[in-house]
């Protein structure tokens, strides 16, 4: 859903947003790459429940690791405030603010090219 042209949303706050993205993006890579555990843990197997849930030793995460998880959340919250609290919002009220809201979230994606047509 690319952003419509009622929308005309400032710089800096589609700026925000796409950095926003890009923040979720990496850190949602670092942490499926990271062990399930933030702490040294043994594995475990729960078959008795109504669905069977297993987890290899987990080595935890070093403080590096850490550190750079802890950074990507406090810039994605960041940007959220900075994205969510924008002046531009002060102007949309109502059903337009959902849209408009929704429209932003897709505003970096680029609209679908039409194919070439067939001969």
């Amino acid at each position: 859903m690319p952003v419509t042209p009622a929308h005309d949303f400032p710089s800096d706050l589609l700026a925000g947003q796409e950095e926003l993205h890009q923040i979720r993006s990496v850190l949602l890579a670092l942490l499926k790459r990271l062990p399930w555990s933030v702490e040294p843990l043994d594995g475990f197997s729960d078959t008795g429940g109504w669905r069977k849930v297993e987890r290899p030793a987990s080595p935890g995460w070093s403080r590096d690791e850490q550190a750079e998880v802890e950074e990507l959340r406090s810039r994605e919250r960041e940007l959220a405030v900075f994205v969510t609290c924008h002046k531009y919002w002060e102007q949309v009220t109502g059903p337009d603010a959902v849209a408009a809201r929704a429209a932003l979230k897709h505003a970096h994606e680029k609209p679908a090219t039409p194919s070439p047509p067939s001969h």
